[in-house]
């Protein structure tokens, strides 16, 4: 009986693993491909560091978005950047 429950835990943790690694061949392919749309944005003579801001800040809602930017404009008055 613990034999089979046991062949029975290893297929499924073997399944739970196999699946895991086909994601993360895909999450590696679809970074490829962000990686060449950056890429082809760069050689257009856009700035890929502020399309990944752009994109990052995207993600955020607008309250986000201004509690952030007040963060580090605070920050960099701390500093004495402004």
């Amino acid at each position: 009986m613990t034999d089979t429950v046991e062949n029975v835990a290893a297929a499924e943790l073997r399944q739970f693993i196999e699946r895991i690694e086909r994601l993360e061949e895909e999450k590696a392919a679809i970074a490829d491909d962000v990686k060449d749309v950056l890429g082809e944005a760069k050689g257009r003579g856009y700035d890929t560091t502020a399309i990944r801001t752009i994109i990052r800040l995207r993600k955020k809602d607008a309250a986000e978005r201004i509690e952030e930017e007040t963060l580090l404009q605070a920050y960099m008055a701390a500093l004495g950047m402004e």
